[in-house]
């Protein structure tokens, strides 16, 4: 089957197949709390926003400081298409990037970049004051400083339902448990990527939290302090998204050339896995069947952490037939066909 044909209905409007990666929603908006719209107040503002997106977009604390977005930090405007105040409270500087431009710059910069395309979490939230101990539930008042401190990070954040079967789960020992059993039995029905697990509390007019993270088998972990509970909020929401950038970011001339085939296609399909390797720039190479064949740039292990997301499973590659043996007319010793260098390849179905 011809590459034209398999897409000859692209034309055609789109239904997102249900996967559980998000893509992020206003990953180069930022918003920034000021205390008066001077240009002097404007301008720190700026500063902070332009911070807060190379982070968001990297992982790293220190790559704003990177010596190739020096240009970059001294005029910030070359990457901003426009900004505005949002009256509060608080009153907040709304910057809007561009997406092109920021990601050009900081891929000059030789910056490791993480796409919009991330793993969707469940936040398991409970908040212990002086008014008592509650889950933070999806539709809550309290829920709005996580959601809030989880876009400022760039994370697509899932809050339960919270309702009383869920509260009987959802205690401070099994939220500070290092075995997710219970939680996960009960996050089944949110279909996230990932599990978090945070107990806040309230000490002296401060807060901490202890917090866990699960994604697949691998397990982070936690404790942040904050002067509210907006704070403490952020604090957990940046120290998840240190913690995960690394395993899907891109980094420039770090990265390999490969070979991806995916079996079990449709049009879908076929939506979806584009904008999972988007970062990996990957270029469509021929369709046979239910199996297409991309080119992606990217490491190994960046690759299956970014295909779990929609749940691909990888198998193994068909066996490679055995080469030919070369006839020699004048008698000698047969050789073996040299064989040709090949590309390295990963095989995933749905």
């Amino acid at each position: 089957m011809r590459f034209s044909k398999f897409l000859f209905v692209g034309c055609l409007s789109l239904t997102s197949l249900v996967t559980h990666a998000e893509t992020v929603k206003g990953l180069y908006q930022v918003r920034e709390p000021v205390s008066s719209q001077t240009q002097e107040e404007r301008d720190q503002a700026t500063q902070r926003a332009l911070d807060t997106l190379v982070l968001r977009l990297t992982g790293d604390p220190k790559a704003a400081q990177s010596p190739g977005l020096a240009a970059i930090r001294k005029d910030p405007q070359q990457i901003i298409s426009q900004y505005g105040f949002d009256a509060g409270p608080p009153e907040v500087l709304k910057v809007d990037f561009d997406p092109t431009t920021t990601e050009q710059a900081l891929r000059r910069a030789g910056l490791a970049m993480w796409g919009a395309n991330r793993p969707s979490i469940l936040g398991w939230w409970l908040n212990d004051s002086t008014e008592g101990s509650s889950l933070v539930g999806d539709g809550q008042a309290s829920a709005t400083p996580l959601r809030r401190a989880a876009q400022h990070r760039g994370l697509p954040l899932r809050l339960p339902l919270a309702d009383l079967n869920e509260q009987v789960v959802a205690t401070a020992p099994n939220l500070e448990s290092s075995d997710p059993a219970a939680l996960r039995a009960a996050s089944e029905r949110y279909n996230a990527d990932a599990v978090l697990a945070v107990h806040a509390r309230e000490e002296g007019g401060q807060w901490q939290a202890k917090w866990h993270l699960w994604l697949g088998d691998q397990k982070e972990a936690g404790s942040v302090q904050g002067a509210d509970q907006a704070a403490v909020a952020d604090a957990v929401m940046l120290a998840v998204n240190e913690r995960l950038a690394p395993r899907f970011v891109a980094r420039p001339g770090a990265s390999t050339q490969q070979l991806l085939e995916v079996q079990g296609m449709n049009l879908e399909r076929y939506a979806t896995l584009g904008r999972l390797l988007e970062p990996f720039g990957g270029r469509p190479q021929s369709v046979d069947g239910d199996r297409i064949l991309y080119r992606v740039n990217g490491s190994t292990d960046q690759l299956r952490a970014q295909l779990s997301l929609a749940k691909l499973q990888e198998v193994a590659a068909a066996p490679t037939p055995a080469l030919p043996v070369q006839p020699v007319a004048d008698g000698s010793t047969p050789a073996v066909a040299p064989a040709p260098v090949a590309t390295p390849q990963l095989h995933f179905r749905w």
